[in-house]
């Protein structure tokens, strides 16, 4: 069941598109991974991405920020177009957090550095402004009295809570997830997910690309299905989760909830399944 809607993630949700692609593509060489996306999300929006490996998703994610250069299309970001040569694309990365599968923190500075040090360089904060906006998103990931830590003495989870810290401590207006959880052991998905489930329910503008099926269900305003660089399918996670309907998002769902099932199958409405045509 899709958690209801806290006042302040329904007063946050407007109609205003902060991300609008259209016409995405993008080949490495011979290979075209996107193949003519056309994506938004809207203000207090979470939109998570699903799909099966290879799909392109990580690459729709990455086109969002320009980390991947798009070979053809537009990507426009909080009303920049951002794959015009002429954008200050360092500009509107400030405005974006994005949290990567690895946790890529400086090994050789604690939890605090870890947190201020773009703080300083990028915004300019007094070191005492920067440690304390620091202090603050420790708190709000359960990582308050870990400031003196360093990343190897924290567990994977601790380490990705610490990461999400740092990018929400940079103010952005949009977080960009990749597979968060992916490189956790089973037992510190939790945490981590409990951090994304508040931040929704803050009213964060989230768009994340998850293979955690439970998460997208309870979390998520839309899911969208990508395979082959391309959208088949998107809409309310109760619809897209438990109703999909094209072929290839069945076989895709009835893999993840039935392991070892053929192909063929796809569970119905009623969940015992059914052969697809």
């Amino acid at each position: 069941m899709t958690v209801p809607l806290t006042a302040e993630r329904a007063n946050a949700r407007t109609a205003d598109a902060v991300v609008r692609i259209r016409g995405l593509h993008k080949s490495f060489g011979p290979t075209e991974v996107l193949r003519g996306v056309d994506f938004q999300v809207r203000r207090g929006e979470v939109v998570c991405v699903v799909g099966p490996s290879g799909s392109g998703k990580s690459t729709l994610l990455r086109c969002a920020n320009l980390l991947e250069t798009p070979s053809a299309g537009r990507v426009v970001v909080r009303g920049v177009d951002i794959t015009d040569p002429e954008a200050d694309i360092d500009r509107v990365r400030r405005g974006i957090g994005m949290v990567f599968q690895q946790f890529n923190l400086f090994p050789h500075l604690n939890v605090l550095e870890n947190l201020t040090i773009a703080q300083r360089r990028v915004l300019r904060r007094s070191s005492g402004e920067a440690a304390a906006v620091a202090r603050e998103n420790l708190a709000k990931v359960g990582l308050s009295g870990k400031e003196d830590s360093y990343p190897a003495q924290l567990s994977g989870g601790q380490q990705q809570r610490v990461a999400i810290a740092r990018a929400l401590s940079m103010g952005p207006g949009l977080m960009l997830f990749d597979e968060p959880t992916s490189a956790l052991d089973p037992e510190l998905v939790g945490d981590v997910l409990t951090v994304m489930r508040t931040l929704a329910d803050e009213g964060m503008t989230m768009m994340v690309v998850t293979h955690e099926m439970a998460f997208a269900r309870e979390v998520a305003d839309r899911v969208v299905f990508l395979d082959e660089g391309r959208i088949l399918e998107q809409g309310r996670p109760e619809h897209v989760l438990a109703e999909p309907v094209h072929p290839r998002t069945r076989a895709f769902l009835s893999r993840i909830i039935h392991p070892g099932a053929p192909a063929s199958f796809a569970p119905d409405a009623t969940g015992t399944g059914q052969a697809e045509s």
